[in-house]
């Protein structure tokens, strides 16, 4: 008997069974479901919720991967120094980068993966829906925007607050009104803010080093604008060229370091139709904008050297895109088309203060070295709200149009 006719009847035999969404999520993950519509108007296209998850999956892959090596790149540096020339082949892509950021990222993983999707199986069962494919991608996210020595059992904890608060509660996926990644990623910040801040953090077993570190890889003191490839040590701290953050040579979460890759996936997402252009596009106009402003604020002495917020509104305005998560937040986060924005002029209001609000927490508080998670928490907050006072001046518009009509 073959797999597919063990299967069906597997399927019947729990058709009327707690167990039927169980089953069929696992039976659709493998196999398409063999039912069709009978009735009313339905929207019909070749793309479903699970093939749109699966698409943003293949996007981030590459951010999984580089983070791999990575891992393994910064720890090894750490203890031996970095190279004086740099060599991808020979510093970056090899064989124990990859074991030692495999032994380090793959369990994060599937420790996401696990306790996340026991809770929707569980939550299907109780509640006698189907299993829904949303935190696919969410379990993806997770490992990819927290510090890669976050202790396991932490990120248990983080995931089941995460998928009960942020998203079943308000009724599954489709539903909730925060993104359930970064409502995990919030949960940790805030309740374990030793693990998520501070030089040791987004190196894997890091050791007491005099070269400083940056958090995330914001701080400025980090970064050099010489084009050259490879950290290399000067003065007693560790410097980073412009083309280290681009490519991603740098400490930080998992899968936010390398800009290129993130560039690729969005390209990738674009292409795919899954991300909203207005969204990505506004999200970097609007950090463009806060990012001149401070330029503008330094250049006419507002604030003097020496100043706390001297350093990072000193900073091009341009360079924000390239240090920290704010690209991978934009291209992965922001344009989530659950908590975004709907409507199209929407889309441009709610990327743009993403981006503003970004650079500002990133310059104002130092103490949240990544702002961007919570500028798109917050923005998802104001999104109904943005899209209802944009349906409101529509209907106002054409309402005026309709009395000038019929005057």
């Amino acid at each position: 008997m073959s797999l597919k006719n063990k299967l069906h009847e597997l399927k019947l035999k729990y058709k009327d069974t707690k167990m039927r969404a169980s089953f069929n999520a696992l039976h659709t993950f493998l196999y398409l479901p063999n039912e069709t519509t009978h009735s009313g108007s339905h929207v019909r296209a070749a793309d479903d919720l699970k093939r749109t998850m699966n698409t943003v999956i293949m996007a981030l892959v590459p951010c999984l991967i580089f983070g791999i090596f990575n891992a393994g790149y910064q720890h090894y540096s750490a203890i031996n120094g970095f190279p004086e020339t740099f060599s991808l082949f020979e510093h970056f892509i090899n064989w124990e980068n990859f074991v030692l950021g495999a032994w380090t990222v793959l369990p994060l993983v599937v420790v996401s993966y696990g306790v996340g999707l026991a809770i929707e199986f569980l939550f299907a069962t109780i509640k006698g829906h189907e299993v829904e494919e949303g935190y696919l991608v969410t379990g993806m996210l997770v490992p990819l925007i927290i510090p890669v020595d976050t202790p396991l059992w932490m990120l248990a904890v983080a995931v089941a607050f995460g998928v009960v608060i942020g998203k079943e509660v308000f009724g599954g996926t489709g539903m909730n009104i925060l993104n359930p990644a970064l409502t995990i990623r919030a949960f940790l910040f805030f309740a374990y803010p030793t693990w998520m801040s501070g030089d040791k953090v987004w190196v894997h077993g890091a050791v007491e080093r005099d070269a400083q570190i940056a958090a995330g890889a914001t701080d400025v003191s980090a970064i050099s604008g010489e084009t050259i490839l490879g950290s290399y040590a000067q003065n007693n701290e560790v410097v980073y060229s412009l083309w280290d953050m681009f490519y991603g040579f740098i400490p930080g979460s998992i899968g936010e370091t390398s800009t290129l890759l993130i560039i690729l996936g969005g390209i990738f997402l674009l292409y795919t139709k899954v991300a909203s252009w207005r969204i990505i596009v506004s999200s970097i106009v609007g950090a463009l904008v806060m990012g001149l402003i401070f330029n503008w604020v330094v250049d006419a002495g507002v604030i003097k050297e020496g100043s706390s917020f001297y350093g990072l509104m000193s900073v091009a305005f341009w360079e924000h895109l390239i240090i920290g998560g704010l690209a991978f937040g934009i291209v992965y986060m922001a344009t989530d088309p659950v908590t975004g924005s709907q409507t199209n002029k929407g889309k441009w209001i709610y990327g743009f203060f993403i981006g503003f609000i970004s650079v500002m927490i990133r310059v104002f508080n130092p103490a949240y070295p990544e702002g961007v998670f919570l500028a798109i928490l917050l923005m998802n907050v104001f999104a109904p709200t943005i899209d209802h006072y944009v349906i409101r001046g529509n209907i106002k518009r054409r309402m005026k149009r309709l009395k000038v009509k019929t005057a």
